[in-house]
């Protein structure tokens, strides 16, 4: 059996007691599924009118569970943001740094403006609805530690997206406030109501530390928690998000525990998907190989942990040529004589300075349970 692990920096950042779990107010989650002794859903199975990635939609009521009353969970809907935390008053008896250089975040840079959204703040809100270069969705799932980042629109027009207190796979279902129809954050479509089977056009993110982020976007703007951004439920602050941990005591977002795949639920894993074969990465394996060089249904892919204590990865090809990479001073190093970084996939110098590994998975590093959910047939590098 594989040794339970401990979660890299970054994923132990996503274990804080909040989210899916509970109400933004401490509400515990109603262990029987129905929201406040309220019926769930009980939309009958339906003929399916739509497939994507081998689901047929829509799913039936009986797949859901409501844990939490719709908008519980309070979406930010007008983000508000400032080049860090320093400006916001500390809790009394908080002597440290309100978002230290660790703290977890999901970067987005887009249209020239780089923006970070700190985990202390999604994972007791879930959803952020903002604009950054166009409509802007920032999800983030804390029982799949899932960041899934995306364009705010519905049939082409901006809408407002909320969290609608059921979990389909274990993960978060949103609404969309124009046509009430439901979405799986990691399916990345609707999977009831009007939109059924229309998909949400995801963006580029990355999973990193504040610290990291803010390195290498020295311009960059951090999400403020409410009151300063406001939700659904208006601009009462009801979290002491300066804390990774929360002040409340017993209530977890699940348990981690080994799966039947010899994996723990909350493994860190980055994971590829190719010509119809998927393949996960756990953490631990990556970081003392220090670099994977492998293929997945015949793509040829590097897999390497990241600084800030993530993970990437790419496709190694260079220049039509595939390569094989090996770890060096915090770097990658290919033939040829170029080092790239780890977290960018850019070439620094040599002969490819400049040059940029595309990047091989679609979805960000997450919890093994929240990838499997979604992917079953998934094989694990390493056994």
């Amino acid at each position: 059996m594989r040794r339970r692990r401990l979660l890299a920096t970054l994923a132990a950042g996503a274990t804080v007691l909040a989210g899916c779990a509970g109400g933004d107010d401490g509400t515990p989650a109603n262990s029987g599924g129905q929201p406040d002794g309220g019926p769930v859903d009980a939309t009958a199975t339906a003929t399916p009118t739509a497939t994507v990635r081998d689901v047929d939609l829509p799913v039936s009521g009986s797949e859901l569970r409501q844990p939490l009353p719709k908008d519980r969970i309070a979406a930010i809907v007008e983000p508000a943001f400032a080049p860090d935390w320093s400006g916001l008053d500390a809790p009394e008896g908080v002597d440290r740094p309100l978002l230290p250089d660790d703290a977890p975040v999901v970067g987005v840079e887009r249209g020239g403006t780089a923006r970070a959204y700190p985990l202390r703040v999604l994972n007791w809100h879930e959803v952020v609805n903002g604009d950054l270069g166009g409509p802007l969705l920032v999800t983030y799932c804390p029982l799949c530690g899932s960041s899934i980042v995306a364009e705010r629109t519905v049939g082409g027009e901006p809408t407002v997206f909320g969290v609608s207190g059921k979990l389909w796979r274990n993960d978060l279902v949103m609404y969309d406030r124009a046509t009430g129809s439901l979405w799986s954050q990691l399916l990345a479509a609707a999977i009831q109501g009007p939109r059924t089977g229309d998909r949400l056009s995801l963006l580029p993110s990355a999973f990193t530390s504040w610290g990291e982020w803010r390195d290498r976007n020295p311009g960059t703007e951090v999400l403020l928690p409410p009151p300063h951004s406001n939700t659904v439920r208006g601009r009462e602050a009801t979290r002491n998000y300066f804390n990774p941990r929360s002040s409340s005591e017993g209530q977890l977002i699940g348990y981690d525990h080994e799966t039947e795949d010899g994996l723990y639920s909350r493994t860190f894993v980055v994971s590829v998907r190719h010509g119809g074969a998927a393949r996960a990465y756990p953490f631990d394996d990556v970081r003392n190989a220090g670099v994977v060089n492998d293929r997945v249904g015949g793509l040829p892919v590097v897999v390497t942990t990241t600084p800030a204590g993530g993970m990437a990865a790419y496709v190694r090809r260079v220049g039509g040529t595939t390569t094989e990479f090996e770890a060096a001073d915090g770097e990658l190093l290919a033939a040829g004589g170029s080092r790239w970084e780890r977290a960018t996939g850019r070439a620094v110098d040599g002969p490819h300075e400049g040059t940029t590994l595309e990047r091989a998975n679609d979805e960000p590093p997450m919890f093994w349970e929240g990838w499997s959910n979604f992917h079953p047939e998934t094989d694990i590098y390493g056994e």
